[in-house]
């Protein structure tokens, strides 16, 4: 049962330190690392909740201190001093509240993160192209795994679509804020009479389900499309059908991959990928996800999920959280951490 505690919120201790238990259990099993990213995933796991629990008897044990040290003692320095070390372990709890919300079934596991340009040709794809920069940036400062699985540029300038495996400390339980669409205000670049544009692209975020099984696809309602990757790429992997596009006919989702030089490996990825997309879909129960996962997706005024004003005034807001700054080229520099916890938090 979870009571409450010192530090002012729930913190299932038995639990945690029961689910250790049975990590490291887990762990003593060397046939564990016949899986290797499985092997790696429980790791990880076990890792984080050890960290947790040490923060949280550390926190506690400070805190019974500070306690006994006030109400023995009336100097004023002393206090200060307390005061002083209460700041520092605020910060601490806050960080601890925030991996109390990442709880839900699929937080801790890698994600697939894809971008669609909207309506509007070469604005819409410089936009996609900013996003892709923003969230390999925020990647590159915060310890993720960014991997290219698949990238179509635009004629002129961005991207006319991306797919993007992410790993690190709970990839989806952090990026699933970001599913949705953005809309960018600018004036535009591409506009020789200097005016301003509105552009939106969309970004799916789908969980990476490690036990998912082929099974669940029946070959009938798969189309299976095999070509040569383009864009940039080593020796072989541009001169060979390596690309494979998986098309699942009954809803239309529609997987392609194209980052390794061997077409099975590709079609591997792209039918993980697709059963992932699917068993979310299961897992939801709710007929509207298919549309929210298809390509096809609505992407124009109304449907964003957090605006992005670079003209006539400087302003990143998320509809959703009311979370906002002015510090617009921070955020596409990849700052957007506390966008991602304010949606946690709500």
């Amino acid at each position: 049962m979870k009571k409450k505690n010192q530090l002012g919120g729930h913190f299932d201790l038995p639990a945690k330190k029961e689910k250790i238990k049975e990590l490291e259990k887990q762990l003593e099993d060397p046939t564990i690392w016949n899986n290797p990213s499985l092997g790696n995933k429980i790791n990880s796991q076990f890792i984080n909740l050890k960290k947790e629990v040490e923060n949280y008897n550390k926190i506690s044990n400070e805190l019974t201190q500070f306690l006994e040290l006030l109400s023995l003692s009336e100097d004023l320095e002393l206090v200060n001093e307390i005061e002083n070390n209460l700041n520092d372990i605020n910060l601490v709890i806050a960080d601890m509240e925030l991996s109390s919300l990442l709880n839900r079934k699929y937080d801790a596991n890698n994600c697939y993160l894809e971008i669609h340009p909207g309506a509007g040709g070469t604005e819409s794809n410089d936009w996609a192209g900013m996003l892709l920069r923003m969230y390999e940036l925020f990647c590159d400062k915060n310890n993720y795994s960014f991997e290219i699985l698949n990238k179509q540029d635009g004629e002129e300038a961005g991207i006319k679509n991306a797919l993007i495996k992410i790993t690190g400390k709970y990839p989806y339980g952090y990026f699933k804020s970001e599913q949705g669409v953005h809309r960018l205000v600018r004036i535009s670049p591409f506009d020789s009479g200097a005016r301003r544009h509105t552009s939106f692209a969309a970004i799916s975020i789908i969980p990476e389900i490690e036990d998912a099984k082929l099974e669940t696809i029946k070959p009938e309602d798969i189309r299976v499309d095999v070509y040569r990757s383009s864009g940039k790429g080593g020796q072989g992997v541009n001169t060979t059908d390596s690309a494979v596009r998986i098309t699942h006919l009954p809803t239309g989702i529609v997987v392609t991959c194209q980052n390794e030089r061997s077409q099975i490996r590709n079609k591997e990825t792209a039918m993980k990928i697709l059963i992932s997309k699917l068993e979310q879909i299961a897992n939801k129960q709710k007929i509207e996800a298919i549309s929210n996962l298809k390509t096809t997706k609505k992407i124009d005024f109304g449907s964003q999920i957090r605006n992005y004003t670079l003209e006539p005034y400087k302003l990143v807001k998320d509809v959703r959280t009311n979370y906002e700054t002015s510090n617009t080229d921070a955020v596409l520099n990849g700052d957007i951490l506390p966008f991602m916890e304010e949606y946690l938090r709500q």
